[in-house]
């Protein structure tokens, strides 16, 4: 495939034709032998991913065709303690593409990076830590043409299904406005020396929450299962619940479910 827009952006894009994961290539990729040649920004996509991995191990995959699947290596000059935003960041580029492809509609941005339209999700983020910890790799998932009866979920939506016109739904510029985005905000946050909040994002991430404000249930590693009320998100990209029974919560990784919206 082509896709002129998308590899304006970026020193190195591969398109597979058909790909197991993307995440996976592009980590044995960047860790092997010939990793020299896989710069930050170096990309991997397909539209048709069989064995996509999601978050707490889950699966990812769709019809061939009608989703993309990305990822994206980075190399960031920014203390190793700092990258846990770097995956909130590509959630926050994905929402800023979707939104530009759907004016007007609500986009949001569930903890700690699924992208939703009007509550239904369209896209998920998982990024994975090289094995000689030189870099990572963010990987996306976005359902481009998925009909109804061919979502995973019925939580689950697709452009298309959204309203978004099909000539915005190519490859080639779903892909360029994702990297467009994620190249601008990654630009800011390493220049910030790495901070979510000098570069803006953590400003970003609390204006564009579907989870800020809400009643939620967090599963715990560990099968540990608390509620309360999302308050915030901190500095390293946690989210901040003030618990039901009173005691404080701060969630680095869990599952978390909305459950309905607080009064007042």
């Amino acid at each position: 495939m082509d896709l002129p827009l998308s590899r304006a952006l970026v020193p190195r894009l591969e398109w597979m034709e058909r790909a197991g994961s993307t995440n996976e290539v592009l980590v044995l990729a960047a860790s092997g032998p010939s990793a020299a040649a896989w710069p930050s920004f170096a990309v991997v996509a397909t539209d048709d991913q069989v064995s996509g991995r999601g978050r707490l191990g889950r699966t990812w995959s769709a019809p061939a065709g009608k989703a993309l699947a990305v990822s994206v290596l980075l190399r960031p000059r920014a203390d190793t303690a700092l990258w846990g935003t770097l995956p909130l960041l590509a959630g926050a580029a994905v929402r800023r593409a979707v939104a530009g492809l759907l004016p007007g509609h609500p986009v949001a941005l569930k903890w700690p990076n699924d992208v939703l339209i009007g509550g239904s999700k369209v896209s998920g983020i998982l990024g994975e830590l090289l094995p000689d910890a030189r870099g990572l790799v963010i990987g996306a998932g976005i359902n481009l043409t998925l009909a109804a009866d061919e979502l995973p979920v019925p939580t689950a939506t697709s452009l298309v299904l959204a309203g978004a016109p099909a000539s915005s739904l190519g490859a080639d510029a779903v892909l360029s406005a994702y990297l467009r985005e994620l190249v601008a905000l990654f630009s800011a946050w390493e220049s910030a020396g790495g901070s979510a909040r000098d570069s803006g994002l953590l400003d970003e991430l609390a204006s564009t929450s579907a989870t800020l404000g809400r009643a939620v249930r967090v599963e715990l590693p560990g099968g540990a299962v608390r509620t309360g009320t999302a308050t915030a998100i901190d500095d390293d990209g946690r989210l901040v619940v003030a618990t039901d029974d009173g005691s404080p919560l701060v969630v680095a990784a869990g599952d978390v479910t909305h459950l309905r919206l607080r009064d007042g």
